[in-house]
């Protein structure tokens, strides 16, 4: 039986919130230039919230591509220690959004123009959605995965849902140009039969909506509307399913995550501009866990941070930094939970996806538990 992450809304909060007030949301000024080769060195362990209080998460591993997936036998490791051979294998070159079925974890790269898929329990990769023709990605930003490990990715330039099966042939295609200006997010339900896209709009549109279709691909209805109002948005940036079939919209122009019904009726909000801990400064991707949990990315806080289903704040990880590491962001944009629990974060200037377990699972439990090197 998988160990699940027991709810949040217990958790001691008044010792870590106290001393990091002044530094969990610090901007960071300046452009840094991008590493020639992401770092490798060994780092120790890391916990969050860290103590006195009970640690909830603790960093598991960074994921840079194919190396970091894709296990060697003796003798290919002791050759290449001999010869002084570079591992080699698909990389990570810009990636943005990031989904888990099973272990699998699913990447979009916006440069490499794929799918990039890191088959953790088989130690393997492959890709999606790179090959010549009418089924190829331009421009994937969004991705999710519904219960049958279909993939659904949201392409920018095509403004279309190209839908996947888990080994990358194609299903189907949602929306159009007549349905969308800028499309950058895709969330649909366990069972497939609702597909949310985000639209952002921008300056000259009036798409500032969530678009929403039937698992056969019809538009349905839509959800906001271009406003500073309850249930508006502006430049809305993505969309979680959450406990009861609430969604949480990321509202990013206002600043705020906007929660509606599974019916797509406005209930609250939460969050406000600022850079104070529970306050946003550039809101970008959200996820929700089991629990109700709600898990919201800030990119120039170089963070994320996790509230309950009420929008209070429970804990944050990460910290922007112009050097990479274990909860060091630069340009931090996607996150999911996968089934059991574990966090993804993607950062596109490290080119990296870094992976927390909730501390009430252990190393060898779950999907990622399987994986090759597990076993060694």
């Amino acid at each position: 039986m998988t160990t699940r992450l027991q709810p949040l809304a217990s958790w001691p909060r008044r010792r870590w919130l106290a001393s990091a007030i002044a530094g969990a949301a610090v901007l960071a000024a300046g452009c840094a230039q991008v590493p020639i080769e992401a770092p490798r060195a060994t780092f120790a362990p890391l916990v969050f919230p860290p103590a006195p209080d009970e640690p909830r998460f603790v960093y598991e591993r960074t994921m840079y591509g194919a190396p970091d997936v894709v296990a060697e036998d003796a003798a290919t490791e002791l050759r290449r220690k001999v010869t002084g051979e570079v591992r080699v294998g698909d990389m990570l070159s810009k990636p943005y959004g990031v989904a888990v079925f099973q272990g699998k974890v699913f990447v979009t790269d916006t440069v490499a123009r794929f799918v990039l898929v890191l088959d953790i329990p088989n130690g393997r990769t492959y890709r999606i959605g790179d090959a010549d023709g009418p089924h190829a990605l331009v421009k994937p930003i969004g991705i999710d995965v519904d219960a049958k490990g279909n993939v659904y990715v949201a392409d920018i330039s095509q403004k279309q849902i190209i839908v996947y099966d888990t080994a990358g042939k194609l299903l189907k295609k949602i929306g159009g140009p007549e349905h969308f200006d800028r499309l950058t997010s895709v969330t649909v339900n366990p069972e497939g039969t609702l597909v949310y896209a985000v639209d952002i709009g921008g300056v000259a549109s009036e798409r500032h909506v969530v678009r929403v279709f039937d698992g056969d691909g019809k538009h349905t209805m839509d959800i906001g509307r271009r406003g500073t109002g309850p249930g508006e948005f502006n430049l809305p940036r993505d969309l979680a399913i959450g406990k009861d079939g609430k969604l949480y919209v990321v509202d990013g122009g206002n600043f705020r995550v906007v929660v509606f019904d599974r019916h797509g009726k406005y209930l609250t909000t939460f969050g406000s501009v600022g850079r104070q801990l529970g306050q946003f400064s550039r809101p970008k991707e959200i996820a929700a866990d089991m629990q109700g949990n709600v898990y919201v990315v800030d990119a120039a806080f170089g963070n994320f941070q996790i509230f309950n289903e009420d929008g209070e704040l429970l804990l944050f990880i990460g910290t922007r930094d112009e050097r990479d590491g274990p909860a060091r962001y630069m340009l931090p944009s996607g996150i999911t939970v996968d089934e059991d629990g574990r966090v993804y974060m993607v950062d596109q200037w490290f080119r990296k996806i870094d992976v927390y377990r909730p501390t009430t699972l252990k190393p060898a439990d779950g999907y990622l538990g399987r994986r090759p090197a597990a076993r060694k």
